[in-house]
């Protein structure tokens, strides 16, 4: 039944172009290590917008249900979104909804770098976490008896390779860890260089990652901010995804600002001196509830 499944890109559908992209292009402004002011927006499970000083954006592993539909993580898919680049860190449908981006740039799983004007987006390859110990349910037993699928490293299936997105702009150095694991070889980690906010998946039914995983990434990496995502919001995620919201984790932690909207912005001199954790709570950067009251189709 999987495999007929009929799910793809449906940019030919749509009436929009990248005249916008051109003019940006035949401008040539800006370069990724000129410092200013990054916007960054938060749209639920594990999906950011990051807009450029110069003012492109950017949106990371924006979300839809499985398309089997035998089990919905969210309400509907994600509002369709009209982004200059898109990316997705790995091949799971909570991260990879590319189609749901109104988008000139596609980026599905970039292992390598890619750049236009004051950005530079450099992938890094690497996989998906496994270990389930700390988590509500051992995922990787429940694949390998219902699914016969062996989801461990290294000849897992190519849904259970992730990519690690590292973004420079305005100065700065962003991080999306996907859902990468905890503990990747060393040459991963002197790739990933210094890292100013660090985004990193957590929540209190230790889904992707234990606590002392999560932890474990910042006290190596040593990021000024850290943002988590892909726990359970009210308005957005349903009851049976068995995410949690990250009160536990967020209580563990010394330094946290609770932000009070859905968008913050960073630049090089207004950065924390010591790791803070900002967390985007129950907030996202559209209308949740229009959004669940309005047709399945945009």
């Amino acid at each position: 039944m999987m495999r007929k499944l009929n799910s793809g890109l449906t940019s030919w559908l749509r009436a929009s172009n990248h005249n916008s992209m051109m003019l940006k292009q035949e401008s040539g402004i800006g370069k990724p290590e000129d410092l200013g002011i990054v916007k960054i927006a938060y749209f639920g499970s594990s999906a950011f917008r990051l807009t450029t000083p110069q003012g492109l954006s950017i949106m990371i592993d924006p979300w839809r249900n499985h398309p089997s539909r035998t089990w919905d993580w969210y309400f509907k898919d994600m509002p369709l979104t009209k982004i200059d680049i898109g990316i997705s860190t790995h091949a799971h449908f909570d991260h990879d909804a590319l189609d749901r981006l109104d988008a000139s740039v596609l980026l599905d799983r970039p292992i390598g770098q890619y750049s236009f004007l004051d950005v530079l987006i450099d992938g890094i390859a690497d996989k998906h976490a496994t270990d389930s110990s700390a988590a509500t349910y051992d995922f990787k037993l429940i694949h390998k008896r219902f699914n016969g699928v062996d989801i461990e490293p290294p000849d897992n299936p190519r849904s259970w390779d992730n990519v690690i997105v590292v973004i420079e702009t305005g100065g700065l150095r962003f991080l999306h860890w996907g859902d990468n694991r905890h503990n990747p070889p060393d040459y991963v980690w002197e790739k990933l260089g210094n890292v100013d906010v660090a985004l990193l998946p957590v929540d209190d039914s230790q889904h992707v990652m234990g606590f002392e995983m999560v932890d474990s990434i910042i006290n190596r990496l040593r990021p000024k901010v850290v943002i988590p995502h892909h726990y359970f919001l009210m308005d957005v995620t349903q009851r049976q995804s068995t995410l949690l919201p990250a009160t536990k984790w967020l209580q563990t932690q010394s330094r946290v600002v609770h932000l009070s909207s859905a968008e913050t912005q960073f630049s090089k001199m207004t950065l924390p001196t010591d790791t803070t954790i900002h967390h985007f709570g129950e907030h996202v950067a559209f209308d949740a509830e229009e959004w669940r009251s309005r047709p399945e189709e945009d």
